[in-house]
Order: structure tokens, then sequence, then C-alpha cells
């Protein structure tokens, strides 16, 4: 169902998008313009987040290595997991694709690499969360791609946390299954 939804809202607003746009270049009204930037940022930041897990999944095909220093946890971050309550709402958020970190069908291996994918994944969101603000430029209203960027990114940081907080049992389990 999120896969579905997500690809519907991306393409509705592509759609409303070019819609506006095009009225917007017949007829002199600050309502189109305002309608197709607001679809065109939403457009933007639903379809980046789709293309980058595409790409990623299509170069790494969760086979990420959980061994490399980039997916290594670090002491201060439980203590930031403490502080943040992680254990409390990280089974409440949604994944995309759920298979992925499924016990019934990977092994405890496989999950910790798709792990470390979603995790770049999302980091790589949280980046490009800011290249909206180059459109700030040409239309102005900083402080709208300001605001909309830093939630992009915050969205994308919060799944960075979660799979970081779960990949320290993951890998246990991982290294256990191997042994």
């Amino acid at each position: 169902m999120a896969k579905t939804g997500m690809r519907r809202i991306t393409v509705f607003s592509f759609v409303v998008t070019v819609i506006a746009g095009i009225l917007c270049c017949y007829f002199d009204r600050d309502i189109y313009l305002t309608l197709a930037i607001t679809f065109a940022t939403i457009f933007y930041h639903l379809g980046m987040r789709l293309l980058v897990g595409w790409l990623y999944n299509m170069i790494m095909k969760n086979r990420a290595d959980y061994t490399k220093r980039w997916f290594q946890i670090y002491s201060w971050e439980n203590r930031l997991y403490q502080f943040l309550k992680v254990k409390k709402w990280k089974n409440k958020l949604p994944a995309y694709n759920p298979e992925n970190f499924s016990i019934k069908k990977h092994t405890w291996h496989e999950i910790a690499q798709a792990m470390c994918q979603a995790e770049l994944v999302h980091e790589t969101n949280m980046a490009l969360s800011f290249l909206p603000l180059i459109a700030a430029r040409w239309f102005g209203a900083f402080p709208v791609f300001l605001i909309t960027s830093v939630c992009g990114a915050l969205f994308d940081s919060v799944f960075v946390i979660m799979q970081r907080y779960n990949r320290t049992r993951v890998v246990r389990m991982a290294l256990k299954e191997r042994k």
C-alpha cells in the first residue's frame, strides 16, 4: 500500500504541476504559479525519493557491506537514541518494502545488508532534499523552499536513526548465524 500510494501521489503531483504550469502560461494569475510551484515541490520530494531508492536497489541489490566503517555505530549514538526514545517509536514507522526486512524470507545477514542500503538511501535523500533551494533564486520565497527542504531532510533522518538503532542487534544475530 505504501509503495502504491507514494507512486500515485507522485504521478498526481506531476500532472497537477503540468496543468498548473500550462494555465500559468496562458492566464496571468498568481494562483496557477503557486499551484505549479507547490505541486512541483511535492513531485520533486516524492519522485526523488523513489528514484534514489530504485537506483540504489539496481546498483547494490540489498548487498551493502555492514562491516564497513560508515555503518559502524558509535558509542555516543546510544545516548542519542535513549534521549530520542527511539525504542518507543521505531516500530511505528512504515517500511517502503517490508519484505526486505522479513525474518521469514531472509537471513539476518541479508537483513543487515538491506538495512545498510536503506540507510544510504535515506542519507542521500537528506542531502538531495536541499536541492530545491536553487529554485528560490528564480521564484523567490526562500523561506518556503528552506522549510520544505528541512522537513524533507528531517523526515529521512528519522529512518536513518531507526536503521542505525536496530542494526546493532541485527548484526549480532547475523554474526551468530554465520557461526
